[in-house]
């Protein structure tokens, strides 16, 4: 269900407490490694959009946390560090919060930022 927050602040004071931390960490890493992004909610989750586009998303799911990373080739570089989680075409599930590995959300984070691709 997408989440009628109009702030990412709201959105995330509307999650569970077992979630919250972790994603306040992950709202942390997505303005540290995106400076220059403009955050927003764009379909019902927190956004951050860079030259117009939104580059990375994330949303709290009932299964799992999900981490959007519109540049597919970064996830595809990765390929072997993102071993034993799911992986779509431009998405991270995590099953739960702490299996959040933060050093490599935010080396993807970098590397969605370095990739002069453009956002899918």
């Amino acid at each position: 269900m997408q989440s009628q927050a109009t702030t990412v602040s709201n959105y995330l004071a509307e999650l569970p407490d077992d979630r919250r931390s972790a994603l306040d960490r992950l709202r942390a890493s997505c303005l540290a490694a995106l400076p220059d992004a403009v955050e927003s909610m764009d379909y019902g989750m927190p956004s951050y959009r860079r030259h117009g586009q939104i580059e990375i998303a994330f949303a709290s799911q009932k299964q799992y946390i999900a981490l959007y990373l519109m540049k597919p080739a970064v996830l595809a570089a990765n390929k072997a560090a993102l071993k034993g989680l799911s992986v779509g075409k431009a998405c991270v599930r995590f099953a739960s919060p702490e299996r959040m590995d933060f050093a490599l959300i935010e080396r993807l984070l970098a590397e969605s930022r370095d990739s002069p691709d453009l956002p899918c």
